[in-house]
């Protein structure tokens, strides 16, 4: 994929990754989560935004800009998180997954969004402040926000990976109506990984992970080309594995220990 930095419009963004939810490195990278978005905007486009830890199975536009099956009145789509926090309410937006039409009520959201980055540092939470803002936009200017149903099939997350076993049974089985799955809920980058891996969604070659793209082709210090890695990094077929028996998993994981104390086995 070609990729876009500026170090003036994105300052020191950290080049490594969180290691829980909600440290340092974890809210300076939701700085950049808003810029990309609020730059699209400005330029007069609509965004589909995902965080990286989301896998299609189909692509979503064809339902989300399909008024057959989407009302197209909303200024703004969410996956639903899932989570009932009360610094989620009132709506419990995921701002892992989320498209926004382009027009004076998201753009001006997304500016107030920007502003307040002095909150998404002290809460360490773009989803948090982002959802505070979505009140107050809703309430003051009119916009109109769209909560993608957790319990219809089309956007699972991480709430239904820990959460909801029949959903997920249904999902490895191939019967559910999935567009897409956001490993969300998640503490960190190797459980991501993992969780990823045992179901079926994980297409990265080992010698790649964790490694930059100029390690990997031998070219440090020269520019990588789009589409330079697919050889080298990316498998036709998903590369299944098992780490833990009590978290879903497309093929029985059964001999592998629990992630959780006592954690029942998923098969």
């Amino acid at each position: 994929f070609g990729g876009f930095y500026d170090e003036k419009i994105y300052g020191n963004i950290p080049s490594e990754e969180a290691q829980n939810y909600g440290d340092l490195k974890f809210a300076g990278m939701m700085y950049a989560k808003v810029v990309c978005v609020q730059i699209i905007l400005m330029l007069g486009y609509d965004v589909l935004f995902q965080d990286v830890d989301i896998v299609w199975y189909s692509d979503p536009l064809s339902f989300l800009q399909n008024p057959s099956t989407m009302n197209q009145d909303f200024d703004i789509y969410f996956q639903d998180d899932g989570s009932r926090q009360i610094r989620y309410a009132p709506y419990s937006a995921n701002s892992g997954f989320y498209y926004v039409r382009k027009n004076e009520r998201t753009t001006y959201l997304f500016t107030a969004l920007l502003y307040a980055g002095d909150a998404i540092k002290a809460t360490g939470s773009h989803q948090q402040v982002l959802v505070g803002l979505l009140a107050e936009h809703s309430s003051l200017f009119g916009l109109r926000i769209k909560i993608l149903d957790k319990y219809d099939d089309e956007f699972p997350g991480g709430y239904h990976y820990h959460m909801d076993r029949p959903f997920m049974k249904r999902l490895v089985d191939g019967k559910a109506n999935a567009l897409m799955f956001h490993m969300s809920w998640t503490k960190n980058k190797d459980n991501k990984l993992k969780f990823l891996q045992q179901m079926g969604d994980w297409f990265v070659e080992e010698q790649c992970i964790g490694k930059k793209a100029a390690d990997i082709l031998g070219k440090e210090g020269e520019v990588v080309e789009s589409g330079a890695l697919l050889g080298s990094c990316c498998a036709a077929e998903a590369l299944v594995s098992c780490h833990y028996k009590d978290k879903p998993s497309k093929i029985p994981c059964k001999d592998s220990p629990p992630i959780d104390k006592n954690g029942p086995s998923f098969w």
